[in-house]
């Protein structure tokens, strides 16, 4: 009996695990594939993904095989400097393969006590009052208390639940692949600066090791999704656009991907909740799609981690599916206005030049990077001070960083006066009398998430938050 099983062995599933681990919760990761696949669609982290990482101090790892980059916008294929007064203490975005971030959250995960099993594949579901059971391909069966889907956009867990997965089809498809190439960088990159006046959606991309990243547009959407791209799909789309085919050859892997965007219906059944592209999908414009999964299994893990430890306050656990529904809703909308924008027709190529000059604001740069790169999500925990379901950025304090603070993973109260006290919640939450220049109100009260619950100076404001919050007041 294990306390919760994750199923899918991702960057979301595996930074859940880990999540969970750091509150000594029970966890399985269920992953189908037998091996990690080499196949790299998620590129980076944004910002808020790096703080997330730093939160939890694995910042060091990614940096250490990363290169750091600064990029605002990045919507639609319109690019800009990257703005000013953007409200992150890191103002940079980090260029990292998505094996590699595997690799680092499979290691962290293991590292935390998590059991991961490879080449388990979930057929068939039940649930009750007391716990979730699986069946696997092989005919065992597993149970928990919980379970979490993060087994992709495919997702044999949302099917099996039932869950609605409303949305629109594909119009346009693109083939992305890894190949080496015969012809000399320098004709490459001219004949993509070419193609690129006319089609945003073409590129290639030199990787350092001989091979090229190849984007190109399909001739149009496959009837089966599951059919595989081959090597002379790329060469004929490459011939079509680029008068050549540059050589391709040896591939490391190919695939495929559309402009499809759908979200289910619900995050939650009973005890089973979605996460990541089980939840949600949408087109890879402005690089979201990692990095919106890696949030959702921050944001699910310690409140999932509270239920199972028993401190979990009545409704904390519906709060995931309200606080990341509306987020994932509006990253649909933008990827489906980045991919008008893409369009080679004159109606979008009209409308990306407007947008480009109306991004020299600095002030719509501002909103539009802070959008893609989710430092500006707020949930909705009413009336309030402007910080209330704001994460706080990273604080310099007197003793040091303000994430230094939160690698276990626990709640904050940080307080200026030292006027205040977190008695009875101090299994749950820390309480540092260190404020710094930079946090100009008496005290704030920060999830395991980092994001804030409370700002104030009245003890008696206090606890009724941390009840609403972290539970009923223990010894």
């Amino acid at each position: 009996m294990f306390d919760a099983i994750v199923v899918g062995g991702g960057p979301t599933g595996l930074m859940l695990a880990s999540e969970l681990r750091l509150h000594d919760v029970r966890v399985v990761v269920l992953e189908k594939l037998a091996e990690p696949t080499p196949e790299s669609r998620g590129q980076g982290l944004h910002a808020r993904s790096v703080e997330i990482m730093d939160q939890r101090g694995l910042l060091e790892r990614f940096t250490a095989i990363s290169k750091k980059f600064q990029v605002g916008g990045l919507f639609g294929g319109v690019m800009k400097e990257w703005p000013e007064r953007l409200d992150t203490g890191h103002p940079y975005g980090l260029a990292t393969p998505q094996p590699d971030t595997e690799r680092i959250l499979d290691a962290r995960a293991r590292e935390l006590g998590a059991e991961i099993r490879r080449g388990a594949e979930v057929v068939g579901l039940s649930q009750d009052g007391d716990g979730v059971t699986v069946e696997l391909a092989d005919g065992t069966t597993l149970r928990a208390r919980y379970l979490a889907a993060c087994d992709g956009g495919r997702s044999t867990v949302r099917k099996l639940l039932g869950v609605g997965f409303p949305g629109e089809p594909a119009t346009v498809e693109t083939l992305l692949g890894v190949m080496e190439a015969t012809a000399d960088p320098e004709s490459i990159a001219a004949a993509v600066a070419e193609v690129h006046k006319t089609q945003l959606r073409f590129g290639l991309a030199p990787l350092g090791d001989g091979t090229w990243r190849v984007v190109v547009p399909a001739d149009g959407v496959a009837e089966d999704r599951a059919t595989p791209a081959t090597l002379d799909d790329f060469k004929q789309r490459l011939r079509a656009f680029a008068g050549t085919d540059f050589g391709v050859h040896s591939p490391r892997w190919l695939s495929r991907f559309g402009d499809a965007t759908r979200q289910a219906e619900r995050y939650r059944v009973g005890r089973v909740f979605l996460a990541g592209d089980a939840a949600h999908v949408h087109p890879p414009t402005g690089g979201q799609g990692l990095n919106l999964g890696v949030q959702d299994a921050f944001n699910l893990g310690w409140k999932l981690a509270a239920a199972v430890d028993g401190w979990a306050p009545d409704g904390l656990l519906d709060t995931y599916e309200a606080e990341r529904h509306p987020v994932g809703a509006r990253v649909l909308r933008n990827t489906r206005a980045q991919m008008t924008l893409l369009g080679a027709e004159p109606g979008p190529t009209a409308l990306r030049e407007l947008f480009s000059k109306l991004m020299d604001f600095e002030e719509v740069n501002r909103y539009v990077t802070g959008m893609i790169t989710a430092v500006d999500v707020r949930y909705d925990l009413g009336e309030g001070h402007e910080l209330l379901g704001r994460r706080l950025r990273d604080l310099t304090l007197k003793r040091g960083r303000l994430y230094e603070l939160t690698h276990a993973g626990r709640g904050l109260l940080l307080d200026r006066s030292g006027l205040l006290s977190v008695e009875g919640w101090a299994d749950r939450v820390d309480h540092v009398v260190d404020a710094g220049e930079e946090l100009d109100v008496p005290a704030v009260l920060m999830r395991p998430d980092g994001h804030v619950v409370w700002v104030g100076e009245e003890q008696e404001e206090l606890t009724a938050r941390l009840t609403e919050w972290f539970g009923g007041a223990r010894g």
